[in-house]
């Protein structure tokens, strides 16, 4: 009779997830890519899983603080991260000293977003495609220049791998963000600059620059007739900013799984891939928890290698 009321007792308080309302992390401000993609994913998870998803921006140190918080809060499933390429990858690559291991106090749950940077030149460059580029750039060594949001940014990073890449010297050009290196890519003060998709394609329309290639493994859908960097002579040339959703590591494996089909469900969404699409972003192909948690380590390692190899300081 005891086993039989402890057996009920225990049954009775495993209910089913969730009971109550999920806390997404965004690590960065409002108004931003990351906050968008928090908020797609909120809204379409709340209607699948049944109870509230609620963003709770928690802002500072490039990302850190919200996604320590989510490394330290209890493991049941109701406090969730949007990881991101710059906190889980790029950040580990460097070396950084961070106050989390991606690797050690979290599950990765699913890849949802992928934000491809599109390579593009002044008109005044004699170079329609990326392999005339690479041919010019061998020709003046350290003479056409990129530039980019600022140091350590994504964009100044895949214009560092590209170079390493094609076994060229670029010289990199910094400025206070991207709406100054786009104005000086446009005046012909820069050569090159790797730009969001959604801002490049309006002037690559209009004529005032040349898409020569874009950054992720597949093309964008934003871009369709626009080629990869990979398949313009730089084979398995990858380097994209991407966001995701991971929970902490002792998170259950079938609350992580239900998570799981519950992000793949809402990158899947028509309306979000059309409201992506419209500022140029792109849903990334339905995943399992083990597929990101690869994808992640290949890309530390593949960044790692490419960091000590080119000396490459970002301090």
């Amino acid at each position: 009779m005891f086993l039989a009321s402890a057996f009920f007792a225990v049954f009775a308080h495993a209910a089913p997830y969730p009971e109550k309302p999920v806390r997404l992390i965004c690590p960065f401000p409002p108004g931003g890519a990351a906050d968008m993609v928090s908020r797609l994913l909120a809204e379409k998870m709340t209607g699948s899983l049944g109870r509230q998803v609620i963003v709770d921006n928690r802002t500072g140190a490039g990302g850190n603080i919200g996604v320590e918080l989510t490394a330290k809060a209890t493991p049941d499933g109701y406090t969730i991260v949007l990881a991101s390429s710059s906190n889980f990858s790029f950040a580990p690559s460097l070396g950084a000293k961070l106050p989390y291991d991606p690797r050690r106090d979290f599950s990765p749950i699913a890849l949802a977003v992928m934000v491809p940077n599109l390579l593009t030149a002044n008109m005044t460059v004699p170079a329609r495609n990326i392999g005339e580029l690479i041919q010019l750039a061998k020709a003046s060594p350290g003479k056409v220049t990129f530039a980019s949001p600022g140091t350590g940014t994504t964009s100044h990073i895949i214009g560092e791998l590209f170079a390493h890449s094609a076994g060229i010297k670029l010289l990199h050009v910094p400025f206070s963000g991207g709406g100054p290196a786009s104005v000086a890519l446009l005046g012909g003060h820069v050569q090159l600059l790797f730009g969001s998709v959604s801002t490049s394609l309006p002037n690559i329309r209009a004529g005032k620059l040349r898409g020569l290639g874009v950054t992720s493994a597949k093309r964008s859908d934003a871009a369709p007739d626009i080629p990869t960097i990979a398949e313009s002579g730089l084979p398995g040339f990858e380097l994209v900013q991407w966001f995701g959703v991971a929970a902490g590591s002792a998170v259950s494996k079938p609350i992580v799984n239900r998570l799981n089909a519950d992000v793949v469900k809402a990158t899947a969404a028509p309306d979000v891939r059309e409201r992506l699409l419209r500022q140029g972003l792109d849903a990334a192909p339905a995943n399992s928890p083990q597929q990101f948690e690869s994808y992640i380590a290949d890309e530390v390692k593949r960044l790692t290698r490419f960091f000590k190899e080119s000396g490459l300081k970002l301090e």
